[in-house]
């Protein structure tokens, strides 16, 4: 019976062993000869679809270069933002990419790349509202993106979170539909990433909108990876470090903003 239970139990380890790994570190992801980039594809101008249906963008643009520099084809993946760490963690994507921004609450998911770019969480109403400073928002009603990096600075002030209408903030599966139901005036107040509402905003007129003085504060966006994907994180800094050295940053930067 002990040579039995022995045999049972090597048969299962080599099951496990020649299961898929969910997981792979920067020497097996160039082997396999791709990276997975997971996405927001509705973040203008960072990551989104065309009238085409082509995915465009700063971070397309960037993401594109280094994949060039480190030598792995990128492959552009449109994830649920809600769920983003989770298929990092599920091995589904090898990196969060597209307008993500360095949070404390995140550090403890994901590895952070250094920062290339700084954005605020601003505040947009409509041209002929009454709101002009945060203070004016208690009793309003307030949208922002499910999971956002604005979503954990609005609610990091305490005090004023608990004085929005409901209690809450309004949350919405993207950013475009927090900023349509602003336009339309089901809702009082969006905030959102800098980059993304100015954008809209050009888009859809600058006379309809405003944006206060006030904000909930600067942060920088990065690139997440699995907690242990330090060769990939070095590699991905070299790269970026690359681009900003030999100009091909700052021409992708003119190019969106």
């Amino acid at each position: 019976m002990k040579k039995i239970f022995a045999l049972v139990v090597v048969s299962l380890l080599t099951l496990v062993g020649c299961g898929k790994k969910s997981t792979l570190d920067y020497t097996e992801l160039k082997e396999r000869g791709y990276i997975v980039m997971g996405l927001d594809d509705t973040f203008a101008p960072m990551g989104f679809k065309d009238e085409t249906g082509e995915l465009q963008g700063f971070d397309i643009d960037l993401a594109k270069e280094v994949a060039n520099i480190i030598d792995v084809e990128i492959r552009f993946q449109a994830i649920d933002w809600e769920m983003k760490e989770e298929e990092l963690r599920q091995g589904n994507i090898d990196m969060i990419w597209n307008g993500y921004s360095i949070t404390e609450s995140r550090k403890e998911k994901v590895l952070f790349s250094d920062s290339y770019l700084t954005n605020k969480q601003i505040i947009v109403v409509l041209s002929d509202s009454t709101i002009e400073t945060k203070k004016d928002l208690a009793g309003k009603s307030v949208a922002v993106q499910k999971q956002s990096s604005a979503l954990e600075a609005l609610k990091s002030d305490e005090e004023l979170y608990a004085k929005l209408s409901g209690g809450n903030a309004i949350e919405f599966d993207t950013n475009n539909e927090a900023l349509q139901d602003l336009e339309i005036g089901r809702v009082d107040a969006v905030v959102a990433d800098e980059v993304l509402a100015r954008y809209y905003i050009n888009l859809k007129g600058e006379d309809k909108f405003r944006v206060l003085n006030d904000d909930f504060g600067s942060e920088e966006y990065a690139i997440g990876l699995r907690k242990d994907a330090y060769e990939l994180k070095e590699a991905i800094d070299n790269a970026l470090s690359t681009l900003k050295s030999n100009g091909k940053y700052d021409e992708i930067y003119d190019k969106w903003f």
